[in-house]
């Protein structure tokens, strides 16, 4: 019986030291964080994309995922490093200006203005860092900024004439942070960009051959990315997170458009407004002078079918993009297909972005794939805003104030959001699973004592009345 108990325990005994595993997310995995530019939610549609495809079989394809508006690069890559609408972190456009000195600076230049991008919300690199982990940026927009006295410590950001659709150099990059930055220096957190097929997209159009061109392209790279995970020895414990800012569609020209040119709407005039942002794709801002925003709002609002003016603060809320100080009293917005121009038409692009951000078009593409992620699974739309909980939460930092919530993507996890309590080797599991052995042991001591006893006892009894047995028939043989 002893034996037969001993052998059960150790067979078991293995199962109860063993630490107490529960499905949550640890923290301790690195994050890689990419945006292709402007890749559109479909793009992948026309193009054979065997690493794309790969990518959502081992991981999280989202069937879309919708950008902040306004739908440009700066503000939305902002929206991804801070989780909070664009009225709340204040990048308003890709362009810097001054209504008081009527500067602008264009969307390279305005990357090194620190109180632009310093206004108030903190980019995950920041937060990452103040709570003890390394991170590192190459080209995402934001980079070059100081925040708090505080840049991202790791980073690169590109010449001012880069080219963003060199292949070579795509490569390059993607050797630069997976062999140096995750494993020599072993960074926590990377953000990666890459400028296509934005431009590509711009220049030919969303449905040329050249944009399919360019999506291939991309496609080689993330496979090269995820190849290159796999010989650093990171692919098991690297999280790579693949999105974009916005998504593209066509500039409608030609016979039958109506273009929106506000120097040919009929009361309209430039003496009247003080500061122009236009000619920048489908948006616009205007600053009147003062006594004119009536004049020059009545005269704007429903002089064309495709534009839309709105008092900053009319704007729909669903937008989020009418509380901040920087956006200007008037906001115009185009239909999708059209361009705003000022005085003469002077935009050639063939696709364009910033629409509403509801239009289907402007919607992103969004991949992920490692250890916390689930596999071959398909999940529905969801806001960028919510990236950054995310984020944080596979970093196991604590976010910083955001607009998004994890309850919004917490069904990509394996762990379904759940926290592990702590980076540290779960020694309380070791601890419990001991002290659960130690009882079993006390249990399995105090039966085996018991049986042993009662064992013991009961042998005697039956010597006991063996012997007084013997004793009458030895009486019985003598009397006889």
């Amino acid at each position: 019986m002893l034996l037969t108990i001993s052998l059960w325990l150790f067979a078991v005994s293995p199962a109860l030291f063993a630490p107490v595993k529960e499905p949550c997310t640890t923290g301790r995995n690195k994050l890689l964080l990419i945006s292709f530019d402007g890749f559109r939610w479909d793009y992948d549609r026309d193009v054979d994309t065997p690493n794309l495809d790969k990518m959502a079989q081992d991981g999280v394809k989202a069937t879309y995922v919708i950008p902040p508006y306004i739908t440009i690069t700066s503000p939305s890559h902002f929206t991804l490093l801070t989780g909070r609408y664009i009225e709340n972190h204040g990048v308003i456009h890709n362009i810097w200006f001054n209504t008081t000195t009527q500067e602008k600076k264009q969307y390279y230049m305005a990357q090194f203005v620190d109180d632009y991008w310093d206004n108030g919300s903190l980019p995950i690199w920041i937060t990452a860092q103040r709570q003890g982990l390394k991170t590192g940026s190459l080209h995402f927009p934001g980079t070059a900024a100081t925040y708090q006295n505080e840049r991202v410590r790791v980073r690169e950001v590109e010449s001012q004439f880069y080219d963003y659709t060199n292949e070579t150099d795509w490569r390059a990059n993607v050797d630069k942070v997976m062999g140096d930055w995750f494993k020599m220096q072993d960074l926590d957190f990377v953000s990666l960009y890459f400028g296509e097929p934005d431009q590509t997209g711009h220049k030919f159009g969303p449905d040329s051959p050249e944009r399919r061109d360019a999506v291939m392209k991309v496609d080689r790279t993330i496979g090269y990315i995820r190849d290159t995970a796999q010989k650093h020895g990171l692919a098991d414990r690297l999280n790579i997170i693949i999105t974009a800012d916005h998504g593209m569609t066509t500039v409608l020209r030609g016979t039958g458009i109506k273009q929106i040119i506000l120097s040919q709407i009929p009361g309209f005039s430039f003496r009247d407004i003080k500061f122009q942002l236009l000619d920048y794709g489908p948006n616009g801002m205007l600053l009147p002078k003062d006594g004119m925003l009536e004049k020059v709002y009545s005269v704007l609002k429903g002089a064309h079918p495709n534009l839309h003016v709105y008092k900053k603060e009319d704007m729909p809320a669903r937008l989020h993009y009418s509380n901040h100080p920087r956006i200007l009293p008037l906001v115009l917005y185009a239909d999708p297909g059209y361009v705003i121009s000022g005085l003469l038409p002077v935009q050639t692009n063939k696709g364009e972005h910033g629409f509403d951000n509801q239009a289907l078009d402007m919607k992103a593409f969004f991949r992920a794939v490692g250890p916390d992620f689930h596999k071959d699974r398909v999940v529905g739309p969801f806001e960028t805003v919510n990236v950054y909980p995310l984020m944080c939460h596979l970093l196991g930092i604590k976010p910083e104030v955001n607009d998004g919530s994890l309850d919004n993507t917490r069904h990509l996890l394996v762990s379904g959001g759940q926290q592990c309590d702590s980076k540290e080797p779960d020694q309380m599991s070791i601890v419990i699973g001991l002290g659960a052995v130690a009882g079993f042991l006390v249990v399995v001591f105090i039966i085996v004592s018991s049986y042993n006893i009662f064992k013991r006892n009961r042998t005697n009894t039956r010597n006991d009345l063996k012997a007084e047995y013997e004793d009458k028939i030895d009486s019985k043989q003598t009397i006889m």
